[in-house]
């Protein structure tokens, strides 16, 4: 019974993530979609706006989705700023593994701090750590937010609904704004 429970929940993972990669190719690095992102995270906590205007660059990702069954996986691409210009697109995705259930979907912006872990970044070097956690985003938040390891991570439910308690990091690949054509 738990080999064909292992077998499903790896077909379900192949689904998955079968259905991402072709939804990333499809999907462009929507400028637009970024820019709309910022402003309702903006609208949500005005407080955001001292990372936008401090921070060294930040990736917004409109939209990643995210689908579980004991193994999950995620992906979803963004939109790459430098100190408030735009200069390329990121792919992201995300394996899990635990206790984990259903699926969602959610906006994400990470804020780089300095141009140490912005270019760690945009030079494909960089992974979450375990130590580094998202926000959920409320009204007022930012006020206590901080950078852990030059970074802070704020995101946004869209919809869903996903019962969790796993562990797995995210990747970034980034792509140059010449590649994103």
């Amino acid at each position: 019974m738990r080999v064909k429970s292992l077998i499903a929940a790896f077909l379900v993972l192949v689904v998955f993530f079968s259905n991402q990669a072709m939804a990333q190719k499809k999907e462009k690095y929507d400028v637009k979609k970024a820019q709309k992102t910022i402003t309702q995270f903006k609208k949500i906590d005005s407080g955001l706006d001292s990372f936008f205007e401090n921070s060294f660059g930040y990736a917004v990702f409109p939209s990643i989705g995210k689908g579980a069954i004991g193994i999950g996986g995620a992906a979803g691409k963004g939109v790459v700023y430098k100190q408030g210009d735009m200069i390329g697109g990121s792919n992201m995705t995300q394996i899990t593994v635990g206790f984990q259930l259903g699926g969602q979907e959610y906006s994400e912006i990470i804020f780089f701090e300095d141009a140490d872990s912005f270019n760690r970044f945009i030079n494909n070097k960089y992974q979450f750590a375990a130590q580094v956690s998202a926000v959920a985003l409320k009204s007022g938040i930012s006020a206590d937010a901080s950078y852990t390891d030059g970074v802070a991570v704020f995101t946004q439910a869209k919809g869903g609904l996903m019962y969790e308690a796993s562990i797995g990091g995210q990747k970034f690949k980034f792509v140059s704004e010449n590649e994103m054509k």
